[in-house]
């Protein structure tokens, strides 16, 4: 009897803290100017791009990035069509000889 028990308590201890996961933002549920006041005012947010993808999206002037990547524009889907976002990535020095 004394295992069932235990079986049971850890059971609701993992419900209970699986619970208290909170899901990432889906940027395809949001409008342009609801998601870009969300990254400006959290600094940098993980966020649901589509059904199996998600990225960290960054405010354009901070310092969110770790160098040397620096705050490059990418675009989201919103519910209002796509939103341009800031990424963290490094820069791509493609200059000729």
């Amino acid at each position: 009897m004394p295992i069932r028990r235990l079986v049971l308590m850890t059971a609701a201890i993992l419900l209970a803290v699986t619970s208290l996961a909170e899901a990432r933002p889906d940027t395809r549920t949001m409008g342009c100017g609801q998601l870009q006041q969300l990254i400006q005012s959290d600094h940098a947010v993980v966020l649901t791009t589509g059904p199996n993808t998600y990225d960290r999206y960054v405010r354009q002037f901070g310092n969110e990035c770790d160098w040397p990547e620096v705050p490059m524009s990418a675009y989201v889907p919103t519910r209002d069509g796509h939103c341009p976002v800031y990424r963290c990535e490094e820069p791509v020095n493609n200059f000729p000889n």
